[in-house]
């Protein structure tokens, strides 16, 4: 072997055969780099080709659903003031409720104060158990408790007092209906209690704004004609169970996503418009029932103002909710 690398070290051919060699063995090495090269680069090019063939379609921003929100309450906000110029300025032809009150009996006037007078102890009682609530740190804690303990329970705590509340007749003076009304007004105190974490200055622009719009809507249904929100039952219906949906949902998908966004949306704002829709029905069918019901017949003002004053509830929780998103902002 030494021999042979003798030879070809002396050898006149020696540079030949090297590069021979040399060639021989750079040449498979060199055509699999290029076709590697060549493999690579034709690789690369159809990855852009499709690339431009298919491009990503534009993603919604998840803070769209909010923004057409706020643009439907300013819209009806702006259809409110409209209705509310237009019936209060008695441009309608039709005779108003406000008119057809001076010819009603006096005891159709007692009832509907009377409504009304619960209504305004339903959120004194409210407002107090609220306060009351929140400086107890153990009762707070059971009402401010995630999962079952603190949202489900009070929910069905309250649906079963309400059901109780009007299966009880109405009696004149203080009896079981009273004390249920009590324990009922009490119980929605607790479940808004954690809201008052927020902050006074957010609770009390929330609450100037409610007492805004329920004045607002309770003039316009007292000069609007008296029928003229009493077809609204069906498309209330309707929109009672897709905000409700839209809050169970809201639950279990997160505010950052899409279509978290819209749930969440639909619950806020949709439930703004729910609800002052809401009060301009049940206020119309309150002056409704109180002047059919026969007069022998008892009237019961409790059942009569229950429904106008969860509607104030969850008007003023929703203003809770949209004043601490802007001050977040």
């Amino acid at each position: 072997m030494l021999a042979a690398r003798a030879c070809l070290l002396r050898s006149p051919f020696t540079p030949l055969a090297r590069q021979s060699l040399v060639s021989n063995a750079q040449t498979p090495s060199q055509a699999i780099l290029r076709c590697f090269g060549n493999e690579a680069r034709t690789a690369r090019g159809r990855t852009r080709f499709r690339v431009a063939e298919a491009p990503a379609a534009p993603k919604v921003p998840a803070h769209t659903p909010f923004v057409v929100g706020q643009g439907m309450v300013g819209g009806a906000a702006f259809v409110g003031l409209g209705a509310l110029a237009y019936y209060g300025l008695g441009m309608s032809s039709e005779t108003s409720a406000l008119q057809q009150t001076l010819m009603w009996p006096q005891y159709v006037k007692d009832r509907i104060r009377d409504t009304y007078m619960f209504v305004a102890g339903s959120l004194g009682v409210t407002a107090a158990s609220t306060v009351a609530i929140y400086r107890s740190p153990t009762v707070l804690r059971f009402f401010n408790a995630q999962g079952f303990l603190g949202f489900i329970a009070p929910m069905i705590a309250l649906i079963a007092v309400g059901s109780a509340m009007h299966s009880i007749p109405y009696e004149p003076g203080f009896g079981a209906k009273h004390a249920m009304w009590l324990l009922h007004s009490s119980l929605v105190g607790g479940i808004i209690a954690p809201l008052m974490m927020l902050g006074g200055p957010v609770l009390l622009r929330a609450a100037v704004m409610t007492a805004g719009v329920v004045g607002g809507l309770s003039t316009v249904a007292m000069c609007a004609p008296s029928t003229k929100f009493m077809n609204m039952g069906a498309p209330l219906g309707i929109g009672f169970g897709v905000v409700l949906a839209s809050s169970i949902g809201s639950f279990f998908m997160p505010p950052t996503s899409l279509a978290g966004a819209s749930l969440h949306s639909i619950a806020l704002y949709g439930g703004v418009l729910l609800f002052s829709a809401l009060l301009l029905y049940q206020t119309q069918g309150l002056m409704q029932r109180a002047q059919h019901t026969p007069y022998y017949s008892q009237f019961d003002p409790i059942d009569s103002c229950t429904g106008i004053y969860m509607s104030i509830i969850n008007l003023f929780v929703r203003f809770v909710q949209m004043t601490a998103m802007n001050k977040r902002k």
